[in-house]
């Protein structure tokens, strides 16, 4: 009986020649060893998501060797492919790889909590300031402005480069700012991936080098079919018993759930579902956007920093982290949901043309957001427009580091603020 219990494991682990009975001490050693070094990135992984996946290959590819240079690629591939967040849904999938479910969950909070935990406590110093009072946080909302289009130029470059995606991308743009509602830019990327599926040519897919994980597919089914059951159910329990926390983690889930093409695409989607109800300021927002760049770690992590300006403190900290939980889980669910259908999903090429279509219009979604509401915001007088320009070019062409910009661009709107009559 022990054998074929023995043999049943073996198979279900991808059929490999050595089984090795893993008791607990092991497993609780495999989950230190992913919270340590996931801390480790949480804390020193500054630059943005594609950064952040050069540092994660060196930390788990090179260092640490968890897995191969293929198998690191195959899973990039799939979390480009996917929505959300590519990085922090790579760490969510290396920890499930090292130490199960659970393990994923250990990598998210370890590359998340720090970088939370900091712009809560910005939430707090700027409730105490007050957003409108501080030169330095008009300098965070004016590098916004370089920061986005830093965005626009480069997913622009790689997502909307031809005659076909541009028109995409333009035609998404001009739509969301004709309609400033959270509904229109769903409808747009529904459709972009309509008309990418019957349009557009899907890309060719790379030799497979997949790995096995230690997910059953009634699980992975179950994690599916849990994301769409949220993403549908919560927008009608908040209509038919409303609350404001019901309300707060519906918007957050739903700009978690449909964010395609990179974090810098969830600004227009939590601005469309935060500033309008009047949760948040668009003062606020655009201040803890520029934030948001000088921390390490995933830029989702803003919806902490929104979560805990909506709340009066000492109240912050559970608005924050009741926000940054509703904006991750759909991360979570897709990942553990995919992992197992991962070759499936990238032999269908019509699903493939469709993403091709989707990450055309979140160029225009993005476009949208640099006008309305990061410019609105932002850029007030020549100055300001000066104090952006300057940003956007040690960003694009010095190559400096966005916090360092920041921490520029802060000083910059302090200067100013002096220098003004």
């Amino acid at each position: 009986m022990m054998v074929a219990r023995r043999r049943k494991i073996r198979e279900y682990y991808g059929g490999r020649s050595v089984w090795r009975r893993r008791p607990l001490t092991d497993r609780g050693r495999s989950l230190l060893e992913v919270l340590g070094a996931s801390t480790r990135l949480g804390l020193t992984s500054f630059g943005g998501p594609i950064a952040h996946l050069g540092y994660f290959r060196a930390e788990y590819v090179v260092r640490r060797r968890w897995i191969d240079e293929a198998q690191y690629a195959d899973l990039v591939a799939l979390c480009q492919f996917l929505p959300g967040p590519a990085s922090s849904q790579v760490g969510m999938a290396l920890g499930i790889i090292r130490a199960g479910l659970l393990g994923g969950l250990v990598a998210w909070l370890g590359f998340t909590l720090p970088s939370a935990i900091a712009l809560v406590a910005f939430a707090y110093g700027v409730q105490a300031v007050g957003v409108a009072e501080a030169g330095w946080l008009h300098g965070l909302k004016v590098v916004a402005v370089a920061v986005v289009a830093q965005a626009v130029w480069g997913m622009g470059r790689n997502l909307a480069a031809d005659r076909t995606r541009g028109s995409f991308a333009i035609a998404a743009a001009l739509v969301v700012l004709a309609s400033r509602t959270a509904l229109t830019q769903v409808l747009v990327i529904v459709v972009a991936g309509v008309l990418g599926w019957l349009l557009l040519p899907a890309p060719a897919a790379t030799a497979s080098s997949a790995r096995r994980v230690a997910i059953s597919r009634g699980v992975a089914v179950g994690a599916l079919v849990l994301f769409a059951g949220l993403l549908i159910g919560l927008p009608i329990a908040r209509a038919a018993a409303p609350s404001q926390a019901l309300a707060v983690f519906d918007s957050f889930y739903r700009a978690g759930s449909l964010v395609f093409g990179g974090g810098h695409v969830v600004l227009p989607l939590l601005q469309a579902e935060v500033v309008p109800p009047g949760w948040v300021t668009n003062e606020e927002f655009i201040a803890g956007y520029g934030a948001a760049q000088a921390v390490p770690g995933p830029l989702f992590t803003f919806s902490a920093y929104l979560g805990a300006v909506m709340h009066e403190p000492p109240n912050g900290w559970l608005g924050g982290a009741w926000a940054l939980v509703a904006v991750f889980v759909p991360s979570f669910l897709l990942i553990v949901g995919a992992l197992p259908f991962w070759e499936l999903l990238r032999a269908r090429a019509g699903f493939q043309a469709a993403l091709v279509g989707i990450n055309a219009a979140v160029v225009g979604l993005l476009l949208a957001a640099l006008y309305d509401p990061v410019w609105t915001s932002a850029i007030k007088s020549p100055a300001d427009f000066g104090l952006a320009l300057l940003a956007f070019g040690l960003l694009m062409f010095w190559r400096l580091p966005p916090w360092l910009v920041v921490l520029i661009a802060a000083l910059g709107g302090g200067g100013l603020a002096r220098m003004a009559p």
